[in-house]
C-alpha cells in the first residue's frame, strides 16, 4: 500500500446514509425481482415449470427440495404472480402450478441465466440439457445483446441513467438528466487506448 505505510482504508464519502442506500435497493427492479427468484430452490422450481413439470411430487423429485421449502417456494411464486395453482379435474383435492403470463415473461432471463451457466459453468462435455424449438427441432438461438447499430453491446457500452420511476438517491447517484435527453446529448469520446 502507498501512503506512508498505513494499511487502513482510506474512508468512504457518505452519500447520505447506509438507510437512503437500502432505499433505493429496496425501489431497485432487479432487488425486487430477486425478491421473487432470487434463491436456488425458486429458480429450480421456474426451471422445472419451464420443463414442463406441473405437479407438487414430480416438483419434489426432479428439485430436489425437503416438501417443506417446496411449499414456501411454490407459495412465493403464487404469492408473486408467477405461477397459479389450479385444481385436477376429476381429483378432488389435487393441483397443479401452472405459469402465469408473467412467469412466462420471466422465460427470456431464465434462458440468458441458463446460457451463461452454460458458456462458463458446465462441464467439458457440454450443458446438461438444451432448448429446441418445438416445430422445427432447431436448437433455440440466444439472443445477443445489440446497440441501435446493430453492433455488440457490453457493460462499458452503456450508461446509467435515472429512470422516470428513480428515487432522489439514484437521481443525485446518476445525475438528474433524464434518459430522453442522454438519449439526444452528443455522445462523449472514448478515452484512447
Amino acid at each position: 500500500m502507498s501512503g506512508g505505510g498505513s494499511d487502513k482504508a482510506r474512508p468512504r464519502k457518505k452519500l447520505s446514509g447506509p438507510a437512503t442506500g437500502r432505499l433505493a435497493n429496496r425501489e431497485c427492479s432487479i432487488a425486487r425481482a430477486m425478491d421473487v427468484i432470487g434463491d436456488r430452490w425458486t429458480l429450480l422450481v421456474m426451471r422445472e415449470a419451464y420443463y414442463g413439470t406441473t405437479r407438487f411430487d414430480e416438483f419434489e423429485y426432479f428439485v430436489g427440495a425437503a416438501p417443506n421449502i417446496l411449499s414456501s417456494r411454490l407459495k412465493k411464486l403464487i404469492e408473486a404472480n408467477m405461477m397459479r395453482k389450479v385444481p385436477v379435474p376429476g381429483h378432488k383435492g389435487r393441483y397443479e402450478y401452472v405459469l402465469t403470463d408473467q412467469g412466462r415473461a420471466f422465460f427470456p432471463a431464465y434462458l440468458a441465466l441458463k446460457k451463461w451457466g452454460d458458456d462458463w459453468l458446465s462441464e467439458p462435455e457440454g450443458p446438461q440439457v438444451v432448448f429446441v424449438e418445438r416445430g422445427s427441432g432447431r436448437p433455440v438461438k440466444y439472443p445477443a445483446l445489440r446497440a441501435a447499430n446493430g453492433k455488440p453491446l457490453g457493460p462499458d457500452d452503456v450508461d446509467v441513467v435515472p429512470g422516470t420511476g428513480a428515487v432522489s438517491f439514484n437521481r443525485k447517484r446518476f445525475g438528474s438528466s433524464s434518459l430522453h435527453e442522454k438519449a439526444h446529448a452528443p455522445r462523449r469520446e472514448a478515452p484512447k487506448r
